[in-house]
């Protein structure tokens, strides 16, 4: 039987499942398979994964549940495994490595920080404060100008932009690392200038997000940091 397979834990940990439902239409409840030092949360798989908002809130509230109790491996959704004996063969196969992982969690949560930038922001920025761009806007604008000044002007502005975003992007991330115990980065994309998940120990969440409103004050107008946490450490398991 294929078993849906939420995250990995120690045989010790409390693994308090009672009242949760597994992911699927017909909610199957959720239970363990073990091996000598490590735990996998389970539940019977459904025929087709489907990304439902259902699901997708129950696959959280299993992980939720038992990070609130101890350390975990959480499992990204949709993950599914052949049967108990191919769960079994992975814990014990790496269970040296996973107990390590572990410990090294323990007591430790995840942050997540996305940095998004007003387009129109950071363009009035860069005219205001760059006489060659602003002459090549001049001369373009209304279709004026030469196809290489237009050209020459989109180059310029998005070279600006990327350098400006990078240092914004930096000046935040130095601020927040010596907060933080690692840090798993995205590279930015055109709708954010960071994005960033980061390990902090779970005594030490009031200083991070302290940190995380002291470097957004001093950042420009137009630019927006979102944080979403204390989570799980979803990023380093």
């Amino acid at each position: 039987m294929a078993l849906y397979v939420y995250a990995m834990t120690k045989s010790s940990h409390p693994l308090d499942l009672d009242d949760l439902k597994g992911v699927g239409d017909d909610e199957p409840p959720v239970r363990t398979v073990c091996g000598d030092s490590l735990c996998a949360v389970v539940s019977e798989a459904p025929d087709n994964v489907s990304v439902k908002r259902s699901d997708i809130e129950a696959h959280k509230a299993v992980q939720e549940r038992l990070w609130r109790d101890g350390p975990t491996l959480p499992l990204g959704f949709g993950f599914v495994a052949e049967d108990e004996a191919a769960v079994r063969a992975v814990l014990e196969g790496g269970a040296e490595q996973y107990v390590q992982r572990l410990d090294e969690l323990t007591d430790r949560v995840e942050f997540n920080v996305k940095g998004i930038q007003e387009e129109e922001a950071v363009l009035r920025q860069i005219l205001a404060e760059s006489e060659p761009i602003r002459q090549l806007n001049e001369a373009t604008r209304d279709g004026g100008g030469t196809y290489e000044q237009r050209l020459e002007l989109g180059q310029l502005l998005h070279d600006e932009v990327q350098a400006r975003q990078a240092a914004l992007a930096e000046s935040v991330l130095a601020a927040l690392r010596p907060h933080a115990r690692a840090e798993h980065l995205s590279e930015p994309s055109q709708q954010y200038l960071l994005n960033a998940s980061f390990l902090v120990d779970r005594e030490g969440t009031d200083e991070f997000t302290q940190a995380v409103e002291e470097a957004t004050g001093e950042l420009p107008d137009g630019v927006e940091v979102r944080v979403r946490g204390p989570l799980p450490p979803y990023s380093f398991a």
